[in-house]
């Protein structure tokens, strides 16, 4: 079993809030969601009410009823037992490894966007590989020292889509809106811009992360349900609203998924005084929020997947810890090692930063979506095989609602998924979905690994 009982208690209810904003809230993701138009409105409305709704409460109970280390591998393990367990923390770990490439190649964009300064591909691939190694450092030194990335990062998000939604707003009114915001508008749109939907599945992902270092929350059964509850209203308002920004902005067609946001900011400040500065220091807060966005989920699913190397269910190399801060030296380690790969090779076939991101990010998407199909398994399995656990939070409704909730959540994840590897007018996505097969194949070959190697420790010590 696990030895992280001795782990720091550091995250109180500010921290929690914060750090699954940082999770949830994502800037990079905005801009490919205004791309659908101004039907995405009404896509954040509907998901909003059968996903985002229901992926928090089922995230509240769990969190609450098994507050132990590791969070979503422990949910699992409970619900449908180790071996699942392990191959959704794997598909959990693997997923942040791939996108945090794609995340590193945003913030190069960005950074050219803003800068002016040109950057060939390979040196924004240089800055990505740096960016890796500074996550995973930072991931080690652990979460005393850590959180405050992630809490400063929700910060600034905030204030940045606080901005869209006013000058959005204030632009409109002056300039009439760039896209027609009509009750006809908000139809959903299945055209050219459906294959960007699943982006907003993507962006609602997350409510769980923060409680894989529930060894490290100082009161998890009274904290979580209550910062899941602020974190969904923040995050729901400011993707909704900041959403409508953009598309009052720069027609739909036109928003490019790099460097989508600076366009929009400098558009709107472009007769302010000083609007030069204001959105240079704009900028600045976004480039520290696409770094944060990825060291949050390296927080969280570096601690799982430690939890479950552990316990022997993957190689121990996973596992090792740093002995004072508890940070998870191993996972971080490798998770460094992948990024370097990754980027290495996606720049050897991309042809530009753009074509870059998207390609990660469809893969690693796809690939991190499947575990949450195995939580809301979980979820309404717990509550047949192990009804007696006290759970300080209960989603409301009995048996039967815990059940279409659970529903509700896979049936989201499988359509998004389905989108992600078939895409309407372009096909079958043959490089995503050989990309996810060969990753869990990789998986299953690192849970035999795993399994031999915590066999020949326990002949070792019989020995």
């Amino acid at each position: 079993m696990s030895a992280t009982k001795s782990l720091p208690k550091v995250l109180g209810l500010p921290d929690l809030v914060l750090f699954t904003v940082s999770a949830i809230l994502l800037l990079d993701t905005l801009a490919a969601s205004a791309s659908i138009g101004a039907s995405s409105l009404f896509w954040w409305l509907l998901l909003g009410v059968i996903f985002l709704i229901p992926i928090g409460l089922i995230t509240a109970e769990l969190a609450t009823a098994y507050p132990e280390e590791g969070g979503l591998y422990v949910w699992i393990r409970r619900g449908l037992g180790r071996r699942w367990a392990t191959r959704a923390v794997w598909a959990y770990w693997v997923n942040t490894a791939i996108w945090l490439p794609s995340i590193f190649i945003l913030f190069a964009g960005v950074f050219v966007r803003l800068s002016g300064i040109e950057l060939t591909l390979s040196q924004q691939i240089g800055v990505g590989i740096a960016l890796a190694w500074l996550t995973a450092l930072l991931d080690i030194l652990g979460l005393k020292i850590g959180k405050w990335v992630p809490n400063l990062g929700a910060l600034f998000k905030m204030i940045i889509f606080a901005v869209l939604i006013l000058a959005g707003w204030n632009f409109g009114q002056t300039h009439g809106f760039a896209n027609p915001l009509t009750a006809d508008a908000f139809r959903p749109e299945w055209k050219e811009g459906l294959k960007y939907l699943p982006a907003i599945v993507y962006g609602m992902l997350g409510f769980e992360l923060v409680s894989a270092a529930s060894g490290e929350i100082k009161h998890p059964a009274r904290d979580m349900p209550l910062s899941i509850i602020i974190s969904g209203i923040i995050v729901l308002a400011f993707y909704f609203l900041a959403t409508a920004g953009i598309l009052a902005a720069i027609p739909a067609s036109e928003i490019n998924i790099v460097e989508g946001l600076i366009d929009t900011l400098a558009l709107f400040f472009a007769e302010t005084p000083g609007g030069d500065v204001i959105v240079l220091i704009l900028g600045a807060m976004a480039l520290f929020t696409f770094f944060s966005n990825g060291a949050t989920w390296a927080m969280g699913c570096n601690r799982a997947t430690a939890e479950a190397a552990a316990e022997g269910e993957l190689p121990s190399v996973f596992a090792i810890r740093h002995k004072r801060h508890g940070g998870p030296i191993g996972a971080a380690v490798l998770m460094g090692l992948v990024c370097t790969t990754v980027l290495i090779l996606y720049g050897r076939v991309a042809t530009s930063n753009g074509d870059l991101f998207w390609s990660l990010f469809a893969f690693s998407a796809a690939l991190i979506m499947l575990p949450y199909i195995g939580l809301a398994i979980s979820f309404a399995r717990l509550r047949f095989t192990d009804p007696s656990a006290p759970r300080p939070f209960r989603a409301p409704g009995g048996v039967v609602v815990a059940c279409i909730l659970a529903l509700m959540c896979i049936l989201t994840l499988s359509f998004a998924i389905a989108l992600f590897v078939y895409v309407p007018g372009e096909g079958l996505q043959a490089p995503t979905l050989i990309g996810v097969v060969s990753v869990l194949v990789i998986g299953e070959i690192l849970i035999v690994l795993g399994l031999l190697e915590s066999r020949l420790r326990g002949r070792g010590k019989k020995a």
